[in-house]
């Protein structure tokens, strides 16, 4: 072999960043290592493995593929197919042993290929990296490769959470005919624009821009990293991923520090990471950089993003989780699929939705806790769940599956059990209505702040200052993603409800017990001294003893209340205005002498960006005014949170 060959060179895309040298090793922990080689040899023993495969796409980059099959070359084998931005180098280079191959040795004892890839721009495959890369194109020209594939029986399923779940919706849309059956996972930042939700892939939520991305693209949006000539050999780059897998190393940064850096654009630069699409690249095929986007920027339409004018017409197989990011995008794209769809395929669609943060279905246990929150026993055997779906549709069994499957089974915080529904949200739900109302004085959870069955007849505004130097921390809450900055789950709220801007409503302790179970709607009519400004609010469970457990929570910047679709539209010093913020989803039971409470303020920070009250463009700006805001409630402002209840 000649050195030349393989040794990698600089793709000097964006920035001159060199990759941080590899972590030196400690210890190797040896009953990991001994484990990862038996595994790895069981694999070896039942399959035909091919590493650093580089899959053509149509404008000629190559992405690194790795692929596992039965070793009988008699058949033909259906696909499970993960694509994903992360590291799946075989060989993991700090450990000196193999990675954890045991997905891959399940799906081939069970008699189908394996097969994962990277997204451009990412670790051995090509090209410059996009958000979601470039998935309508690559994502089925994938797909089209894989399935004509000697060994191939023609139908590629995908899997997946997160990232290696968002852009199966995009490319479901396009409509390969190989394309048989998906099962996406905590999917929120494939979704676009569905129903009331303008999210834009968790961009935004209610016009704010949700801040995971931003620790999020810190390690992923790099695209200096070693490449190889084209002419590289498979074997050479397989020899060259035990030396290095590409990933890089990136500085740890303490994100509960840097994301209150001012402006808002600049917070990637400040802690020295690298160029990219976040705020400096405007060459890349879905438009400029992403922090100086409006919510109905056309550059969120021309990418990998799926919305609600893309029709799907394949089986899904859906997994959500109440303290996930994007539950109402994920519960909306499902529902718009089932609406949407051939009828055939309407009723091939299926859900899942467990009580757990992003991600973390099988972390569940007999005694699941989320946050501080006990929710009992919240396994399910999700294996089985996806290997019989998967045999019902890429090896065509008659296994029952779908039969013995409720369309949507979800979990139901306070009763602690699994419940099923053939629709969400569940059949014989009903709107239940709560009026916010006050002596004006809602400040705290020692205010005189209430939820009442009815308006109050007179306005008694309740006043609060919001100091975008001194926002509202975020504590607990539907995360994903934000590094040390927040963390996720259930937490007793009391102690964050004594700052005076945080405005509490609270209903009298409830004498039979409620179950909600569907999507929660508020409207808030509101004024402030200030051009712009944001409304938070928060759902919560309150127990007998005071301890206050968020369920979920939203926020509406206050320029986009007539519509994401329509220009920014300035507030008026004084004047009362609607705003619709965009729904909360949940399964809860409020069980008897509980109560159910919001929380009203201007920030949810860093969970949501600040709002500087300028009225400018906020993301360049560095100094913000103090706004001094008011929820009104009354019969002519009537202010009120509709919650969806079902009667047992």
């Amino acid at each position: 072999m000649k050195a030349t060959r393989w040794v990698p060179y600089l793709l000097l895309a964006v920035s001159p960043i060199v990759p941080a040298p590899a972590q030196q090793r400690g210890a190797p922990d040896k009953e990991l290592i001994a484990k990862r080689n038996g595994t790895e040899a069981e694999l070896e023993s039942v399959a035909i493995v091919e590493r650093k495969v580089m899959v053509p796409m149509r404008d000629g980059k190559r992405m690194a593929t790795d692929i596992c099959r039965p070793k009988d070359t008699s058949k033909k084998y259906p696909i499970i197919f993960v694509r994903t931005p992360y590291n799946f180098n075989f060989w993991d280079v700090r450990l000196g042993a193999p990675r954890d191959m045991a997905a891959e040795l399940a799906a081939v004892k069970r008699g189908y290929a394996y097969v994962e890839m990277n997204e451009r721009g990412h670790f051995f495959s090509e090209g410059i990296y996009d958000i979601l890369g470039a998935p309508l194109t690559d994502g089925t020209d994938a797909i089209s490769w894989m399935s004509s594939q000697a060994w191939s029986n023609g139908k590629v399923g995908t899997i997946g959470c997160s990232s290696t779940a968002e852009w199966q919706l995009g490319v479901a849309a396009q409509g390969s005919p190989a394309f048989a059956a998906m099962i996406p996972q905590g999917f929120g930042a494939g979704v676009g624009r569905v129903g009331p939700y303008y999210e834009q892939g968790n961009w935004y939520r209610g016009g704010a821009v949700q801040m995971l991305f931003i620790a999020w693209l810190y390690g992923e949006q790099n695209q200096v990293r070693p490449m190889f000539p084209a002419n590289a050999t498979q074997q050479e780059l397989i020899a060259a991923s035990k030396m290095f897998d590409l990933s890089p190393r990136m500085p740890p940064v303490d994100w509960s520090q840097a994301l209150t850096h001012l402006p808002e654009a600049d917070i990637i630069k400040a802690v020295g990471g690298p160029k990219g699409i976040f705020a400096d690249r405007a060459e890349v095929s879905t438009g400029g950089a992403m922090i100086k986007r409006a919510p109905d920027d056309p550059a969120w339409y021309r990418g990998g993003l799926w919305h609600d004018d893309m029709k799907i017409d394949v089986p899904g197989f859906w997994f959500m989780s109440w303290y996930d990011v994007s539950i109402g995008p994920n519960l909306a794209a499902y529902n718009q699929v089932r609406k949407t769809a051939r009828p055939e395929i309407a009723r091939e669609q299926y859900a899942v939705i467990a009580p757990t943060l992003h991600c973390q279905y099988k972390r569940a246990t007999e005694n699941t806790v989320v946050g501080e929150r006990g929710m009992g026993d919240a396994r399910l055997d999700y294996d089985e769940l996806t290997y019989g779906w998967f045999d019902h549709f890429l090896k065509g069994e008659d296994n029952g599956v779908l039969e013995k499957m409720p369309r949507v089974r979800y979990f139901t915080m306070g009763l602690n059990k699994w419940q099923s529904s053939d629709t969400w949200p569940p059949e014989g739900a009903q709107p239940m209505n709560l009026y916010l109302t006050s002596g004006g004085k809602a400040n705290t959870l020692n205010g005189d702040g209430a939820l009442s069955p009815a308006a109050p007849a007179a306005d008694a505004p309740d006043n609060f200052t919001y100091d975008p130097m001194n926002p509202v921390s975020s504590y607990g809450g539907n995360v994903c993603c934000t590094g040390n900055a927040v963390t996720g789950g259930a937490f007793d709220q009391r102690k964050m409800e004594t700052r005076a801007d945080i405005l509490v409503y609270s209903s009298e302790p409830l004498r039979e017990a409620t179950e909600v179970s569907g999507p929660i709607s508020v409207t808030l009519f509101v004024s402030s001294d200030a051009k712009d400004t944001d409304f938070t609010v928060k759902l919560i469970d309150v127990y007998p003893d005071g301890t206050a457990y968020n369920l979920d929570e939203t926020i509406q910047r206050v320029r986009y209340r007539e519509g994401y679709d329509k220009p920014p539209v300035w507030m008026e010093p004084g004047k009362v205005y609607r705003v619709a913020l965009q729904p909360m989803n949940t399964s809860n039971y409020f069980s008897t002498g509980h109560r159910i409470r919001i929380e009203v303020s201007s920030s949810n920070f860093p969970r949501f960006d600040r709002n500087l009250n300028t009225g400018g463009n906020n993301y360049d700006e560095s100094k913000g005014v103090v706004a001094h805001n008011s929820v009104h409630h009354s019969r002519q402002y009537a202010s009120q949170v509709t919650l969806t209840v079902v009667k047992r």
